[in-house]
């Protein structure tokens, strides 16, 4: 079994179509990009310093990740976050963060258990009170894709990541109201790591679904 790459980001961008989805995917799902802005291709590539081809070709892949909406002759726009939305989003991750968090488990040779310690060993330590919460909507982004890359299973991770990219752009519509949820969020993440680096996948795949489940019932309380 190879290494997990502890909270690594996404890898070097093949190619410029590559680099131009992933630059306007972080955007969007950190609302950098508003819900309902328009999406001016000239600009954009002008910004990351790309030609337009390749931006086009991004925002058909965002498009099918539900990221952003094309209309003819109108241009292409950010979709907007409709809380209906959570309940769709909320029933495949309940069903797939699970199967994730116990296939990791269950794959897990000693490296990628050791490398799983130590990831809540560095979440356990978070700076709660002195991190900007964006940034630590970003530690949970890439704990949730270190436990996707941990399944080995490809096809797997890439559903997850569209889905969960989903779920954090909702968390972001409601970040400012989630005043108490950050702390929770990360005990959680400590426990379900913890749980996987020492091979309990039945206990793994109760504390994904709990966290999923714990994820929409915050949200639902504040809106």
């Amino acid at each position: 079994m190879t290494s997990i790459r502890l909270l690594s980001t996404d890898e070097v961008p093949a190619s410029l179509a590559d680099q131009a989805y992933l630059a306007l995917r972080d955007q969007l799902i950190m609302l950098q990009i508003q819900p309902g802005d328009p999406i001016d291709d000239v600009q954009v590539a002008k910004t990351l310093g790309v030609g337009r081809t390749p931006v086009r070709e991004a925002l058909k892949r965002l498009e099918g990740d539900r990221l952003v909406i094309s209309y003819p002759r109108r241009g292409t726009f950010a979709t907007n976050v409709d809380i209906a939305d959570l309940a769709h989003v909320s029933e495949i991750r309940a069903n797939l963060e699970p199967l994730a968090a116990r296939r990791a488990t269950e794959r897990a040779d000693a490296a990628v258990r050791a490398e799983l310690t130590e990831l809540a060993d560095r979440t356990q330590q978070l700076d709660m009170v002195g991190t900007a919460r964006t940034e630590l909507m970003r530690w949970d982004l890439n704990v949730h894709r270190t436990i996707y890359r941990a399944t080995f299973n490809p096809h797997l991770e890439d559903v997850l990541i569209r889905y969960d990219n989903l779920a954090t752009r909702i968390h972001c519509v409601f970040l400012d109201r989630l005043t108490a949820m950050d702390m929770h969020t990360i005990a959680e993440h400590v426990a379900l790591l913890r749980a996987m680096a020492t091979g309990q996948a039945d206990e793994a795949e109760r504390l994904a679904l709990e966290h999923v489940l714990g994820f929409e019932r915050a949200v639902r309380a504040v809106i």
